[in-house]
């Protein structure tokens, strides 16, 4: 099982826990890897999400030898054996664990500022990580969140080989892992996008959590089979009440209807009270090919069919998201002559797939791109001179490709809500 990124891995998650939803949990995330993948759960099961932040105590001089842990709330777990074993003295020990509790209380100060620690007295406690190597980090959390009281510990992860998830066993009353691969090295090796997750987003998901639900909470999706030409594809859809308009999102290169970003954006839309439907251009085994994602022709004529099918579902006006190549195959169809597409946006699209036929295209098209993604900010200016449309190109300061900065998604999406609002 491969991981798109943290949040991908989560959203899968969170329906392997979806059976804990009725007792009410508290969701925990491991900073920093492990707190994406937490947000995503607790979103999903409306579970408030903290952290935990616990810090290993090692024996002087063989510090990857732990003799216990230590968490917030004065909590310590000390491994009685090591420590006879280890013959330091306990002047030392004491010594590592008064250098570990400042780190403790910075790293919790950090992450939650000023806000206080989410009780766990009596509470099911899921634990959350992106993978498990070892499982020391996950091992002493758990005897952590055991000590400040939790009724009953579950730990939850995407990823892990399965000498440890038989280990992490004895340490908690339930393990829940998507995978668990033999051929095991890195925890990285199962995820296309593991890139470092800094401090600040650890403190942005933890305050946005904090903050709850926006008004207006998006409803769940419903899982359906789009009828693109006969052949059936994946997708989800969702229709809050009274929504006025639908938004088909076509993914691009490397992505698919799970993609965390265009989840976001969608969710967004349907708080503003559009509709949208997720689906799969290529069905997995066409994924396997890679250049099936640049087959632009094909990837527009499907989503040609799939708006037909919407159509005959929903009667309500219809606009185009499209990310990458997806936003080139949205373009393409919008351009035929009877697309009667209200509007589409571009992700950090690649307009300039769609050729020729950008000059064809009457939906009213907002292009988007990071500042930093330079060579995909060329090749939309040069498309955008070909578009003879109403057209916008946004440039979101600071963000790379994949908008993963601080608040860069949430502009897009805010971007992408205001078009559709004035356009559908």
């Amino acid at each position: 099982m491969l991981f798109t990124d943290r949040a991908d891995a989560g959203e899968r998650l969170a329906e392997a826990v979806r059976h804990l939803e009725g007792e009410r949990p508290v969701v925990l995330g491991l900073p920093r890897g492990g707190v994406p993948v937490a947000f995503a759960v607790a979103r999903a099961l409306g579970a408030p999400l903290d952290v935990i932040v616990v810090r290993k105590l090692g024996v002087p001089h063989h510090r990857e030898l732990g003799f216990g842990a230590i968490g917030e709330g004065g909590v310590r777990v000390i491994s009685e054996d090591i420590v006879r074993s280890s013959r330091v003295t306990q002047q030392d020990l004491a010594a590592v664990e008064h250098a570990e509790e400042a780190e403790l209380a910075r790293q919790a100060r950090r992450f939650r500022g000023d806000r206080t620690r989410v009780p766990l007295d009596g509470r099911t406690v899921i634990v959350v990580d992106d993978g498990i190597a070892t499982g020391a980090t996950a091992a002493a959390a758990c005897r952590v969140v055991r000590a400040q009281g939790a009724a009953r510990v579950v730990l939850a992860v995407p990823v892990a080989p399965p000498d440890a998830v038989a280990r992490l066993g004895g340490e908690t009353d339930e393990v829940v892992c998507l995978s668990t691969p033999r051929a095991f090295r890195a925890v990285g090796e199962w995820y296309r996008d593991f890139s470092q997750t800094p401090d600040e987003e650890v403190v942005s998901l933890l305050a946005r959590a904090a903050a709850g639900p926006a008004p207006g909470q998006a409803p769940r999706s419903a899982a359906v089979e789009v009828d693109a030409g006969g052949l059936a594809l994946a997708g989800d859809l969702a229709l809050p009440e009274g929504a006025g308009a639908v938004v088909m999102f076509a993914h691009g290169s490397g992505s698919s209807r799970r993609s965390p970003r265009n989840r976001a954006v969608a969710a967004d839309l349907n708080r503003a009270g559009l509709g949208t439907l997720l689906f799969d251009l290529l069905t997995p085994a066409e994924e396997a090919d890679r250049a099936n994602v640049f087959d632009i022709g094909t990837l527009a004529g499907r989503l040609t069919d799939a708006t037909g099918w919407l159509r005959r579902r929903a009667s309500l006006p219809i606009g185009y998201f499209g990310a990458s190549t997806g936003a080139a195959a949205a373009l393409w169809a919008a351009s035929a002559a009877d697309a009667d597409i209200g509007a589409v946006v571009s992700r950090g699209g690649r307009p300039d797939l769609a050729g020729p036929r950008l000059a064809s295209v009457r939906a009213p098209t907002l292009l988007v791109v990071g500042g930093r993604d330079t060579t995909v900010l060329d090749l939309n200016r040069a498309a955008q001179r070909e578009l003879r449309c109403e057209n916008r190109l946004e440039v979101v300061p600071g963000a790379t490709h994949l908008f993963e900065e601080p608040g860069a998604l949430e502009e897009v999406a805010a971007l992408a809500r205001a078009w559709f609002a004035r356009h559908l």
